[in-house]
């Protein structure tokens, strides 16, 4: 934080927003491709922060850049992801309001109900993480 007087000029910000279609996963960055220009884009994992749990191949992100620097990523409000891992459900597992963890294919895990097997495709939010309804 820092405290400024009322005469002192700042210089402003231009914070561009690109469309980017998420390409492949190079090691660990992530490859992307902007929409206008075709110009591929290795970004960290670090760069993009909790987006990197909801993006897949195919996705567009909206990358917030300050010069060449990323500073935000503008995602979808939820997503549809595979899940790739979780324990089956049990006949007569049906307490109302239960969860069990599930691993999605982007990695991320989140709490899912009791009759969510592998292979159903779930909403997640993408601000919260958190399970909306199955797909």
């Amino acid at each position: 934080d820092k405290t400024f007087r009322a005469a002192e000029k700042v210089e402003q910000a231009v914070v561009e927003k690109r469309e980017m279609n998420f390409l492949y996963r190079d090691g660990n960055d992530f490859v992307f491709m902007d929409n206008t220009t075709y110009d591929q884009l290795h970004v960290t994992p670090a760069a993009i922060g909790t987006a990197a749990n909801y993006i897949v191949d195919g996705s567009t992100v909206v990358l917030q850049m300050y010069r060449d620097e990323i500073i935000g990523t503008d995602m979808p409000a939820a997503v549809e992801l595979a899940v790739s891992d979780t324990e089956p459900g049990v006949q007569g597992d049906r307490v109302s309001g239960a969860k069990k963890p599930a691993i999605l294919e982007t990695g991320a895990v989140v709490q899912v109900p009791l009759f969510i097997n592998v292979g159903d495709k779930v909403k997640v939010d993408t601000r919260s993480g958190e399970y909306i309804s199955k797909a």
